[in-house]
This record gives structure tokens, sequence and C-alpha cells, in this order.
């Protein structure tokens, strides 16, 4: 990352053909990333490489809650496989257990309606008391409202900035920004600590909110939106949208107006995301008992089979939610199906009655 004029779909390419170290490196990078880093490998007292990146060490050592995840990272998202574009890392500042429950990004419009704040804060609320995590970008309005109300519903929260993680953008959410660190919340980010806040960097922070998540719930959106750019986004991620309804005399609900016309999924509580998202249904406590039956006696049992249920669960789902790398899930899941107790369906792993 700190090799110049490399940028995250440059080295995901160069990630993706794996080539040796550093002649295969040294030989696919353009000429200036390529002369940096000889420069860095032959003579490192020299390197301005060498400061930056012992800068960027020392950071990581310097406090406890600090962490730079990459792919094979324990605590790095899987989700994010599945976009064309991931970060190649992800400086991270708080506690990491906030990437375990099932994630949902909440986005918006920054000058909501007092409507549309409300509705922000109650989604939520009301999706921190399902053991969700709200994922959004601190930004002023609907983002920094449900994501102040998760935090002090007890629940979880990932702010990814578009700027270093220690860097508090927008200076008016130093508050939420402390809160989300006190309470058990994350902030990650693509770019080193330190970097400021650029126009640029926003966009592309979206497709990372987006891209740890399940689905992108829309509160509030002028046909001009960012946030239907975040919208867009999710759907080349195949990611579901949603979005909540409003006055056609709203300016502010246009753009929701508009993403259900083109195929969102109209919200009208959390409950209708749940259903939508049925691999996640063993999360939402108002399910018949039936349907989530099992689920508190596996939760002290086997870590793959607690979040299996009816409903089916796809792989990448189920790695999330474990922990487990792919190899070792499918491997887990084919022993659960020769045991009689999970089997293979259209969208995915259910779980087999015990009896069956």
């Amino acid at each position: 990352m700190r090799l110049p004029g490399m940028g995250a779909a440059r080295l995901a390419e160069l990630q993706a053909a794996d080539p040796d170290w550093p002649a295969g490196w040294l030989a696919r990078l353009p000429h200036q990333a390529a002369t940096a880093l000889r420069l860095w490998l032959d003579h490192p007292a020299r390197s301005p490489l060498a400061r930056e990146v012992e800068a960027d060490l020392a950071w990581l050592a310097a406090a406890p809650g600090r962490h730079l995840l990459h792919p094979g990272h324990p605590a790095w998202p899987a989700l994010l496989e599945q976009i064309g574009d991931p970060p190649p890392v992800l400086w991270a500042l708080g506690d990491l257990e906030a990437l375990s429950p099932p994630r949902l990004a909440i986005v918006g419009s920054r000058r909501p309606t007092r409507e549309g704040l409300t509705n922000a804060a109650a989604f939520g609320r009301e999706l921190a008391s399902r053991d969700w995590c709200v994922v959004s970008g601190l930004a002023l309005g609907v983002d920094g409202a449900a994501q102040q109300a998760a935090l002090e519903a007890g629940g979880r929260s990932v702010a990814v900035l578009g700027c270093g993680v220690d860097v508090i953008y927008p200076p008016r959410h130093a508050r939420l920004y402390q809160q989300l660190l006190d309470r058990g919340g994350l902030v990650l980010s693509e770019h080193p600590p330190g970097t400021p806040a650029r126009p640029a960097f926003f966009p592309r922070r979206n497709r990372i909110v987006t891209g740890l998540s399940l689905g992108v719930l829309v509160v509030e959106a002028t046909e001009k939106s960012g946030s239907l750019v975040s919208a867009r986004l999710a759907v080349e991620q195949n990611r579901e949208v949603f979005a909540l309804p409003g006055s056609i005399h709203n300016p502010q609900a246009r753009g929701c107006l508009r993403l259900i016309r083109q195929g969102a999924v109209l919200v009208r509580h959390v409950d209708d995301i749940l259903e939508e998202l049925t691999q996640w249904a063993v999360s939402n406590p108002s399910l018949p008992a039936g349907q989530a039956a099992g689920s508190a006696e596996a939760a002290s049992g086997d870590p793959l089979l607690r979040w299996l249920s009816d409903a089916p669960s796809p792989l990448d789902a189920l790695v999330n939610l474990t922990g487990l790398g792919v190899p070792e899930c499918q491997r887990r899941l084919l022993e659960l199906e020769l045991e009689g107790r999970a089997a293979q369906a259209p969208g995915g792993w259910v779980r087999l009655p015990e009896n069956a």
C-alpha cells in the first residue's frame, strides 16, 4: 500500500497472480513502484518507504485496539472476498468482535427530516436488539443517527472512514467517534493512520461499507444523493437493497421511491429486512418457536450447527458467522451431512430435524 502509484485494484491484480517474492513482484510492478521497492530491499536506510513502514508499525504497537487486517487474518471479513475490488488491507481501531455479528449498512441523507432521523435511530436500535451490527460511515444525518442509536441500545457498530482511523471526520462527530470506541465498536479504513479526509476517498469508502454488509438500508435520500451510489454498489456486489418509502411531496424521499421502483425491497420495520435475508432467520427472536428450535441448545455445542436452521444459509454467510475458513467450513458441513444433521438445499445449507 505504501508503494507509489499502487491502488487497490492494481494490488488485487498482483495478489491474484501470486508472483514470487521479491523477484516476481519487481518484474510485475510499474517502474516507479519497482524502483521504490528495490531501494527498500537493497538500501533500507536510504529508503523513504522504510520510514513510512516503521511509522506504521510503531502506530500499531503504541496502544491496544490497533490492528492491520488483511486476507488471511483471523478477523478479515469474509464478505469482502466477494466484491470486485476489495481493499488490500484494513486499518482497524477498536474491538474486532464488532465484526462477529451479521451486519447491515444504514445510509441516507446528511440533511434528513426529523422523521428521517427518527426512523434511522429506530432501525439502528432495533437491529442492535436483534444482535445485528450497524455499518455506516459516521457521516452527519442518517448514518450517525443509526450508529448512535445502535450503540446506546448496547449493540455493535462499525464505522468506515474516508481518512485514517485516527482522524475524526466529520469533526462534529467527535463524541460519537469516542462513544463508538468506548462501547465495543470498530473504526475501519483502507488508508494509513494520519491520512486526512479527501473528497475522492468517500465514494471508494462506500464500497467497503456495502461490501462488509449483507444488505444496505437507505432511510432518506434525494434523487442525486450519494446514498444512491451506495445502493448501486450494493447491487453490483450482489447485496440486498432496502428502502424506506416516504411522501411523494418530500424531496428527501424521492431517492428511496426511485430505488423501490427499481426493485429495492420496501421496508416498514426490521422484520421486513430479516424476512428477506432468510438465511439469518435464527437471529430473529420473533420467529415461531419451532423455527428457531435448537439454537440455544446448539450455542454450547457445534459452532457451525448453531447457525443452521430450516432456512437455507449460504456458505459465505456461515464462514462470516463462525469465523471458520472456507475449507474448514466445507469439511464440517460435509461431516454434518454424513451425520444426518445438515443438508444442502437451494440457496445454501439447512439443519435437519434431530429425528429425521
